[in-house]
């Protein structure tokens, strides 16, 4: 089974043209959702949706973990996937709470949010007072309010309440134990005091008052989501505008519900949805890394040739014009795996439905400690790493493999029936396009006299 014979590839998506300002954008998640691209989304079948995808409903090479690698190693922008998962897990983890510990942090609501924004909009000017003219005002009730932000020791908080353990009925258990209930025994208090600092001095940037000391659920943790994604420091920092870290920031320093981090997550799931989920199917389409793709490209391009060249002797020489047919042959194979080469595919690896392992899978079996800092990336264990992997086991190890096995690297069958589809789907368009361009050449060379040179 195939797709239509009109079928193209999802479009390659820029960040310039995946980032909508605020007048740009629709007004709900879900429109946004509905009204996407068209280009995208009849090049992306249901099978492959992002929202399989992040359920858990597709297979190698098309998975949540397959999605991650190719966010931190190709596109070098993980951090809007690794928030995203973060939040689909905080949400089921504060749903979890018993009632009496959410109602600590009250929903965020939007006439909240317009409070809370004429607020600072009326403060500007006392903020923005230059230090001459604060001086001048010094000691009367015109002098500007100073806000200090408080030293945090991490020994020192007496309400300090770590992150609740979720109810089993609400699944993915022991992630949250894991990820995110254990770190206060597990990191020195140098590292705490380390994020801890960072989100104040994000909070005071944004000038908000800053209060470490809380009972609201799951403060500590929010603290370390703020130095991590939404400081301008952090070590995963989100690509937000200046208004809406500002939000944020003040909605944080009210609550820690969820809602809070709505307007951020509008922005991070379109993101997300209108760029790099069509980049990475368009790229895991690809069956054939790099040096296999400008391989056979240089394979058709020189069958093609060799078709040239066979079709002019034939033409020149006294033979009949039958003969000059048999150069479709060389035709119709070079064309093909030139049109396949150019949207990514090896033809010879389509035939066995395989697909080359990625340079960062090469060595996952190899190298334990590879394997393991791979997982540790797509799971999210530690927010304070940053998405680099210049200094991982394969990089030196593939750098140091010649073109040739590159070229005929290691291969895996593609488990996921709608990738394979849409191969096929190309295979068939390349196999047409090669008949018709075929056919063209041969009638050309055919109605050419002989030349009777030998």
């Amino acid at each position: 089974m195939v797709y239509s014979l009109t079928y193209r590839r999802p479009p390659h998506v820029s960040s310039s043209r995946a980032s909508l300002s605020g007048s740009e954008k629709p007004t709900s998640i879900g429109e946004s959702f509905r009204s996407g691209s068209t280009a995208c989304q009849a090049s992306i079948p249901d099978a492959l949706s992002f929202d399989r995808v992040i359920s858990g409903g597709t297979c190698p090479p098309c998975t949540t973990r397959d999605f991650m690698n190719y966010l931190i190693y190709i596109e070098h922008a993980a951090e809007n996937l690794q928030f995203f998962l973060w939040y689909q897990d905080y949400v089921k983890r504060f749903c979890a709470l018993p009632t009496s510990e959410r109602e600590l942090s009250p929903e965020w609501t939007v006439e909240k949010a317009e409070a809370d924004h004429n607020i600072a909009s009326n403060n500007a000017g006392i903020k923005k007072m230059s230090p001459e003219t604060a001086a001048i005002f010094k000691g009367t009730e015109f002098a500007p309010v100073q806000t200090a932000v408080k030293e945090f020791k991490p020994d020192s908080n007496p309400f300090h309440t770590p992150p609740r353990t979720p109810d089993p009925a609400y699944g993915n258990v022991r992630a949250s134990e894991t990820h995110w209930d254990d770190y206060s025994s597990t990191l020195k208090s140098s590292q705490k005091s380390d994020h801890v600092h960072k989100a104040a001095g994000a909070f005071e940037a944004a000038g908000v008052n800053y209060q470490p000391f809380t009972i609201q659920p799951f403060r500590e943790e929010i603290t370390r989501i703020v130095a991590s994604y939404i400081s301008e420091d952090g070590s995963r920092q989100l690509n937000l505008a200046s208004k809406e870290r500002t939000a944020l920031l003040r909605a944080l320093a009210t609550t820690t519900h969820p809602s809070a981090f709505r307007n951020v997550l509008h922005t991070v799931e379109w993101t997300l949805r209108h760029q790099a989920h069509p980049n990475f199917i368009r790229w895991t389409i690809c069956n054939g890394n790099r040096p296999r793709v400008i391989f056979a490209r240089g394979l058709g391009i020189g069958l093609i040739v060799a078709g040239l060249v066979t079709a002019i002797l034939i033409t020149m020489s006294g033979v009949g014009r039958g003969w000059r047919a048999l150069s479709a042959i060389l035709f119709i194979l070079g064309i093909s795996t030139l049109i396949a080469a150019w949207k990514g595919m090896c033809v010879v690896l389509h035939g066995l439905h395989h697909r080359h392992l990625r340079s960062w899978e090469l060595f996952a079996e190899e190298d334990d400690a590879s394997s393991e800092y791979e997982l540790k990336k797509s799971s999210l264990d530690s927010m304070e790493s940053n998405n680099s992997y210049e200094d991982e086991p394969w990089v030196a190890k593939y750098k140091k493999r010649n073109i040739i096995r590159k070229i005929f690297d290691r291969e895996v069958w593609i488990q996921e029936p709608a990738l394979r589809q849409i191969q096929d789907t190309i295979f068939l368009q390349a196999g047409l396009g090669a008949l018709v361009g075929t056919a063209i050449l041969v009638v050309i060379f055919v109605v050419v006299p002989k030349g009777n040179l030998y």
